[in-house]
Formats: C-alpha cells, structure tokens, sequence
C-alpha cells in the first residue's frame, strides 16, 4: 500500500513499543497516539480521537486500562466509527482471552463496518518483568491468589510479531487468533524457571484474595484498580485459559516462544537485578 501510516493507539507499552520497533525496521511509517503525543490521544478525552487518527490509513489498538472494563465496548465502538471517518481501513486490536467484557469489546469493532484484526492474547510473559510482578520477582518473592492452575504465557515479541503482521498482510483482515505460549505452566513453575534463569532462588508463595487485596491497597493501588484485578484473576484464571493454542503458528507459521527461552533472554537482559 502506497502512502501507508500506522498509528499506534495507546502509547509505547509492552507490546506499542516493539510494534514501532519492528515497524521503523521496515521503515513503515507510524506514530504513536497517547497523552504524550502531538496530537494528544486520551481514551477519556474523545474530542482528542479524530486528531490523533487523520492521515493514518490503519492502527494497532490497546486499550487502557484494559479491554475487558465496563466502558471499553463503547469507547471501541466509537474509536471505529472516528476511524471510519478518517478514513482508516483496519484495526489490529490487542484483546484478551476468556474475558466476558473483552468479547463485548470485540464484537463492538466487528459490528463497526472497519477491517479488523482480533489478537486475544493470554498473560504476557513479560507480567513478571516489566509489569506488576516485577518488583516481587526482583526481591525474591511473589505472593500471589494463584494455586496450581495452568495458564500459557505468551511473550509479548510474539504478540508484537503478530500485530505486525496483521498490519502489512490483508490476509489477516476478518480474523481473529488467540495467542498463547507453547506450554502451560503454573505460577510457581513460572517462577521456578526464572529464578533458574536468575541463578538465585526466588520464592512463590500462594495467598487469599483477600491477602492479595490488602498487600495491593499497602502499596498505593487505588481501590478501582483492585477491584479491577480480582475480577481479571477470577475470570482468566480458572481454568477456561489453561491449554495452549496455535494461534502463534497460524499467523506467524513459527512455533510460540517458550517461557524458558524468555526466562534466560530476560534474565540476561538483567530484568531482575537487585
């Protein structure tokens, strides 16, 4: 496509970030849209969207704070239609898998008229070292309301490989992949395999979501976001996320990256130094 513009709608996150560094190796041109760009983007602030879509032709959507809130159909449905209007084609969106609220927010941009693209991926790899368990990992514990459920962890190179690829490949448009690890494995196993990784033992400990509540409040988290992370801890970790899928394979025709391979990348990286 000649004249082709990628906006990346949500800023330099896990996945943004790689995104645009793939795409700048591809020289493709892209800009990010957020409350620090020009034009500013704010998904509380819809005047701000028509600004920051004009003269893209496609864009990588991730929603903040997540996909699955109450109010993320909506605002996805509108972000379509200003899409629409600006004259965008496609919409790559970053979803998540087993999510009630997320499936409101696919269906929203599919019932849009746009072209799109679905990624439904599954905890990001890189939670436990550029998220929020990344402190805990780094002092040698991470106590969580997690027992010995399964969940494939998928890396987020993985996910930005696939966003790429829906965005420079029609073939892709009208589909949706659910993208996960190559394994599941449970949290304590996770956390096994990095502190192999790091060369030092680090401990997983499982607590009560009511344990999980006060040690978040403790640390400042605000009482919307705590809420917000029980109800993600009860719908995505109970099972109905635990086996693997092809997702990867399918768009990428390559294999999931393992969580040890991104254990030792990370570690080397030195993602968990004290």
């Amino acid at each position: 496509m000649q004249n082709r513009e990628i906006v990346l709608v949500g800023g330099a996150g896990k996945t943004g970030s790689r995104v645009a560094a793939r795409l700048r190796e591809r020289g493709i041109n892209h800009r990010f849209a957020s409350r620090s760009s020009v034009p500013k983007f704010d998904w509380e602030d819809r005047a701000t969207w028509p600004g920051a879509l004009a003269g893209a032709t496609s864009a990588y959507v991730t929603f903040q704070p997540d996909v699955a809130v109450a109010w993320a159909a909506d605002a996805i449905r509108t972000i379509a239609g200003a899409a629409l209007e600006c004259g965008l084609q496609h919409i790559v969106l970053l979803s998540g898998r087993g999510e009630e609220g997320a499936q409101r927010s696919e269906e929203a941009l599919k019932a849009s008229g746009i072209g799109y693209t679905i990624l439904r991926a599954s905890w990001s790899c890189q939670n436990f070292s550029e998220g929020i368990f990344a402190g805990s990992i780094a002092t040698g514990q991470l106590a969580l309301p997690v027992g010995e459920m399964r969940e494939p962890f998928v890396d987020a190179d993985d996910i930005a490989d696939a966003a790429v690829a829906a965005l420079v490949d029609p073939r892709h448009v009208g589909k949706t992949y659910e993208l996960t690890g190559a394994h599941s494995i449970t949290f304590r196993e996770a956390v096994g395999e990095i502190a192999r990784a790091c060369g030092r033992p680090i401990a997983y400990r499982e607590i009560s979501m009511a344990e999980f509540k006060v040690d978040l409040s403790s640390a400042g988290v605000p009482d919307e976001s705590i809420a917000f992370l029980e109800q993600l801890f009860g719908q995505t970790l109970d099972g109905r996320n635990s086996n693997p899928t092809e997702g990867v394979a399918e768009i990428l025709g390559r294999p999931a990256r393992a969580f040890s391979f991104y254990a030792d990348e990370a570690a080397a990286a030195g993602a968990w130094r004290t």
